[in-house]
C-alpha cells in the first residue's frame, strides 16, 4: 500500500472539493484531493452560477474561462419557487447581475486544471473507505494508498462516506416528491419544447400528471427534470429506462417530440438535512457533505463553492501556524447559519413550487407573485437567492464590517483596476483609499497592502477584506493607523512572524 505524507486530504473532485483545493494550493498548503470516480462524468447537473459565486470566482481570475464554456442564455433575473416575476440584482451593486448558466462538469474542469497547476494532487478511482482521526492529524484509506494529513476536508457528497465513517448523524427531514434528471438528446422537437434558456418559469410546464422542466444546452442536447404529480415514486436505486423519460416527454412536450438518446439520469428527491457541526477534530465539513435541500434556485453548488471560499484560508493560516485563536472554528460559525438559512428557504420554495398546488398554495403563490413585483420584496429576496445580502456577524461596529466588498472601481500608481483584480492570489488586502495607513506599516505574510484613490464610493477611508472578499474592519478616517489596525489584522486574519 503506497503511504502519502501531505498536509490537507480532500474527499471528493466535485465543485466544493476542488475549490478548496485551488484555495489551498494558492496558499502552499500541500493537497490531496481523493476522488472515487476514475473519471468525471459529463453531466450538467447543479448547472447555475449565482451573482455572488461569480463575483468570488472573478476574484481568483477563474471566471472568464468558466465563461467560455456557459450555455447560451437569455441575460434574466434568477427566481424564487418558479415565480414569473425575475428576482432584480441590479441593487445590490453588482457587475454580474444574473444567474450564469454553465455545466457542473465544466466548472469541475476548470476548477483541477487550476488546482493540479497551482500544485494541489488529484487522485482519481481511489474511494475513501477508512479514516482514523487523530488529535494531531488524520490517517485515509483510499484505494491501495494511506494518507496522513493534518486535516480532511470531507467534500464526498449528500451521501458523504467520510460522514458515515465518523457516525455522524444527518438530522433533517427525508425527501417528500421524488425526480428525475437527465441529460438527453431530442431527434425531433414540438413548438412547447424551449428553444433558449429564459427565466425557470418559461421552462416548466406540466400535463397528463406530469410537471418538467426541459433546458436546451445547445443543437440537440437538453437537460430534463421532471416527475409525476400524483407522486409516485420508484426506488432511488433503480436505473432510469429511456421509456420512462420518453413517457414524461410526450406527456408533456407532445408526441412529436422525440428521445433521441440518454447521455445520463439519475433520481433524486427534496430531503433537507445539515450536520449539527461542521467541524469534528480534524475533519472538516462543506457542501451538500454538510447540508442537503430541495434543489430550487440553484443553491446547492453555489453554497458548497462558497464553503470552500470562507474554509480556504482559514484552513491554510491554521496549517501554516499562523492562524488567530478560534479561526478555523469560526468557519462553522459563519457558514453553519448560511446553510440552515438556505435549508429554510428552500423548504418555503418548495411549497410554493407544487406542481399540484391545494387550493390554498395556489392562492398563497397569487399573493406572492404580487409581493415579488415590489421593489422592496424583491430586492430582499434576490440578496437571499443570489448570495449578495450575506453579512457576516464581525467584531467591529463599522457599517461595513462583514459585508462582502463591492467590486469598485480604484485608481492606484499603476493605473486603474478593480478591487476584484486584488485578490488573485488569495491574500487579504488592506485597501489604503485616504493615505491614512502610516510608510512602513508592518504587515503579516499573505496581507497586501494597496494604496488608492477610488472613483466609487466604498463608505470608508481604510477597508481590511479577508481572502473570501469579506470587509473584517474599516475605518472613516485616521483611526486606520495604531494600535486598532493592527488589533484587527492579528484578531481576524493571521499572527504577526
Amino acid at each position: 500500500m503506497d503511504e502519502i505524507e501531505t498536509e490537507v486530504v480532500i474527499a471528493g473532485a466535485g465543485p466544493t472539493g476542488l475549490m478548496l483545493a485551488y484555495e489551498l494550493a494558492l496558499a502552499g498548503v500541500e493537497t490531496l484531493v481523493l476522488e472515487k470516480l476514475a473519471q468525471r462524468t459529463e453531466q450538467v447537473k447543479g448547472a447555475g452560477i449565482q451573482p455572488r459565486t461569480a463575483e468570488l470566482l472573478e476574484s481568483r481570475g477563474l471566471l472568464e474561462p468558466l465563461l467560455r464554456r456557459a450555455t447560451p442564455h437569455e441575460p434574466v433575473g434568477g427566481h424564487f419557487a418558479a415565480l414569473p416575476v425575475p428576482l432584480d440584482c441590479a441593487p445590490w451593486r453588482t457587475r454580474h447581475p444574473f444567474p450564469i448558466p454553465i455545466p457542473q462538469w465544466g466548472i469541475e474542469e476548470v476548477l483541477e486544471e487550476r488546482a493540479v497547476a497551482a500544485g494541489a494532487r488529484v487522485l482519481r478511482g481511489t474511494a475513501v473507505s477508512v479514516v482514523e482521526p487523530g488529535d494531531d492529524g488524520v490517517v485515509v484509506t483510499a484505494g491501495d494508498s494511506r494518507a496522513r494529513a493534518r486535516y480532511l476536508a470531507a467534500c464526498d457528497g449528500g451521501h458523504s462516506t467520510v460522514r458515515k465513517l465518523l457516525g455522524l448523524p444527518f438530522p433533517g427531514r427525508p425527501g417528500t416528491r421524488q425526480a428525475v434528471l437527465a441529460d438527453i438528446r431530442l431527434s425531433a422537437v414540438s413548438p412547447l419544447v424551449p428553444q433558449r434558456i429564459g427565466h425557470m418559469s418559461s421552462l416548466t410546464r406540466q400535463a397528463d400528471g406530469y410537471w418538467a422542466m426541459l433546458v436546451p444546452l445547445g443543437g440537440d442536447r437538453y437537460r430534463i427534470t421532471y416527475g409525476r404529480t400524483d407522486q409516485a415514486d420508484t426506488d432511488r436505486d433503480t436505473p432510469v429506462t429511456d421509456e420512462e423519460i420518453t413517457a414524461g416527454l410526450r406527456a408533456v412536450y407532445g408526441h412529436e417530440t422525440t428521445l433521441g438518446a440518454v447521455d445520463n439520469a439519475s433520481r433524486f428527491t427534496d430531503a433537507t438535512r445539515q450536520l449539527e457541526h461542521y467541524r469534528v477534530g480534524r475533519v472538516l465539513f462543506a457542501g451538500d457533505a454538510a447540508h442537503i435541500h430541495p434543489p430550487l434556485g440553484g443553491q446547492g453548488l453555489n453554497l458548497g463553492i462558497q464553503d470552500a471560499f470562507n474554509l480556504g484560508w482559514k484552513l491554510a493560516a491554521t496549517v501554516r501556524d499562523r492562524a488567530p485563536s478560534g479561526l478555523l472554528d469560526s468557519y462553522h460559525a459563519e457558514r453553519h447559519p448560511v446553510g440552515a438559512q438556505v435549508l429554510h428557504h428552500t423548504s418555503a420554495q418548495r411549497v410554493l413550487a407544487d406542481p399540484a398546488p391545494s387550493e390554498d398554495v395556489a392562492a398563497l403563490r397569487d399573493i406572492f407573485i404580487d409581493l415579488l413585483r415590489l421593489p422592496d420584496t424583491n430586492r430582499h429576496l434576490a440578496g437571499l437567492m443570489s448570495g449578495l445580502s450575506l453579512r457576516y456577524t464581525l467584531p467591529g461596529d463599522h457599517p461595513l464590517t462583514g459585508q462582502r466588498i463591492p467590486d469598485a472601481d480604484l485608481v492606484t500608481d499603476a493605473g486603474p483596476t478593480r478591487v476584484s483584480a486584488l485578490f488573485g492570489a488569495g491574500h487579504a488586502v488592506l485597501l489604503d483609499l485616504a493615505g491614512t495607513v502610516p510608510a512602513g506599516f508592518r504587515l503579516p505574510p499573505r496581507v497586501d497592502l494597496v494604496r488608492a484613490t477610488r472613483t466609487d464610493d466604498l463608505g470608508a477611508a481604510t477597508v481590511l477584506i479577508r481572502p473570501d472578499g469579506y470587509v473584517c474592519w474599516a475605518a472613516d478616517g485616521p483611526a486606520a493607523s495604531g494600535d486598532a489596525l493592527l488589533a484587527a489584522i492579528t484578531g481576524n486574519l493571521a499572527t504577526m512572524p
